[in-house]
């Protein structure tokens, strides 16, 4: 519930849009230490595996997005992979998340920009990530419409996102744990009223990773698949624009 005792606006429009915003920007100090906290340091793991899967290295010296990128760890760990040395714009429209993630590197560059209209020319990216945030976009299908536009053909996308797990006693598990003691430890470190609460219910109304593959696939993605991590907590979906426009 917000504080307003209204549900928490997870299904999209304009309101889900100011509420992603401004919950962000208040959580913007705490965020890097609650990722921390919360997946028991494995967020950084699973965004390691997934820079594995960018394919980064058929252009080393290309240009990289890192989308709704927060406080930019995921453009972070690319930056830091042994032969890289290309720039990764880091894309947010939560300006006090970029400002915090600033320091990282050198060859960061923050850009305010939502991911669903983005300000960057056709074919211009050569690999795209995004690290749990599709799951806040007002419009996942335009988000990822826009992200197969700005990458040249060949190029990856890779996701990383929360999921609930398929299957029981792993299931309820995880329910009780992001239901209950999550947003405890959230409004414990954070001081915010509702943003762990709107983790786990943005998950459970999120496409499952199947689902998620066919929306890929209608953007425009081929060869796309996913991986579960930890029983299905968290997927990883990689997919490649096309060398040819269908």
């Amino acid at each position: 519930m917000y504080a307003s005792g209204r549900e928490l606006p997870v299904t999209g429009g304009p309101e889900k849009r100011a509420y992603v915003r401004d919950m962000f920007g208040a959580i913007a100090p705490t965020y890097d230490r609650l990722n921390r906290i919360i997946s028991l340091r494995l967020d950084l793991r699973w965004r390691r595996i997934a820079v594995e899967q960018l394919g980064w290295e058929r252009a080393p010296e290309g240009r990289y997005v890192d989308l709704c990128a927060g406080t930019m760890d995921f453009g972070a760990i690319l930056s830091r992979q042994p032969g890289f040395h290309g720039q990764i714009i880091g894309a947010d429209f939560v300006r006090r998340m970029l400002e915090l993630g600033r320091g990282k590197s050198t060859r960061l560059k923050p850009v305010a920009a939502d991911a669903i209209e983005l300000p960057f020319p056709s074919g211009v990216f050569d690999g795209a990530m995004v690290g749990w945030g599709v799951r806040n976009l007002v419009d996942l299908d335009a988000g990822l419409v826009e992200a197969v536009r700005v990458l040249k053909p060949g190029a990856r996308l890779v996701i990383v996102e929360m999921s609930v797990p398929p299957r029981q006693p792993l299931r309820g598990l995880y329910r009780l744990y992001s239901e209950h003691l999550l947003p405890l430890i959230g409004r414990m470190v954070s001081k915010h009223r509702t943003a762990y609460s709107w983790l786990p219910e943005s998950a459970l109304h999120f496409p499952s990773p199947p689902e998620l593959v066919r929306r890929m696939e209608v953007a425009g993605f081929t060869d796309v698949s996913f991986t579960r991590f930890l029983g299905g907590v968290t997927a990883l979906h990689v997919g490649t624009k096309p060398d040819r426009a269908r």
